[in-house]
């Protein structure tokens, strides 16, 4: 699969809302914001119990009655708001590689590092997607933790708008370490950061990383 049909099927909205289109279903991430009401999704997966990234009035949007719904463990009485609009709940730690249906994951622990926003005992998470031979890492509110340092990917969709997540400078720093074929700016431009936020994570990626934003509100 190339670079250019790869990006057809990422889609990023606002702050970590993104869709991504593969052959096991359509997977929605932290959707968040959402101008329209597809109620197309296969799976719903939310990396942390902040408004902006598990909202009960946008799951509603995406969930077509059936789909799964994957939190962190620690959200799992939180998640039941949702439980009248989702077929089934499944809860997943950090550091666990799990096939929910027909969709395997791997959970990369999410937190700051010196900041009180995402504490790591909060066991919040990022997720990689094992899709169509691809592994899609969405690094969730995270800093440049060790652990997302040892990440292995071909598309990474890590946080630039800073204060509560990496800024544009570290989260280019931290594309440089994992060197994913493609990433992608998320969480700017909405709740945090500016649009060139975007520019100035590009300029601090190597030039063998492929960048792409692709936000579209």
């Amino acid at each position: 699969m190339g670079e250019n049909e790869i990006l057809k099927k990422i889609t990023v909205f606002t702050q970590n809302s993104i869709r991504v289109d593969s052959s096991v279903g359509k997977i929605y991430i932290d959707p968040f914001r959402m101008n329209e009401e597809p109620k197309d999704a296969d799976y719903i997966l939310v990396t942390h119990d902040h408004y902006d990234h598990f909202n009960p009035e946008d799951i509603p949007k995406v969930s077509k009655g059936d789909s799964i719904l994957v939190v962190p463990e620690n959200m799992k009485d939180k998640a039941k708001e949702v439980a009248g609009v989702v077929g089934k709940i499944v809860t997943v730690k950090p550091g666990e590689s799990v096939t929910v249906d027909k969709l395997n994951i791997e959970t990369i622990p999410s937190y700051n590092i010196g900041k009180p926003f995402h504490p790591k005992e909060a066991c919040w998470v990022g997720y990689i997607l094992n899709v169509d031979g691809k592994r899609i890492f969405i690094a969730g509110d995270t800093d440049a933790t060790d652990e997302a340092k040892k990440v292995k990917c071909d598309i990474a969709l890590v946080p630039i708008g800073g204060k509560y997540t990496m800024d544009a400078k570290e989260a280019a720093e931290l594309v440089n370490i994992i060197r994913p074929e493609i990433a992608i700016p998320v969480h700017f431009g909405g709740v945090v950061g500016s649009p060139n936020d975007a520019d100035n994570f590009k300029k601090g990626v190597d030039a063998g990383i492929k960048v792409e934003n692709i936000k579209l509100y």
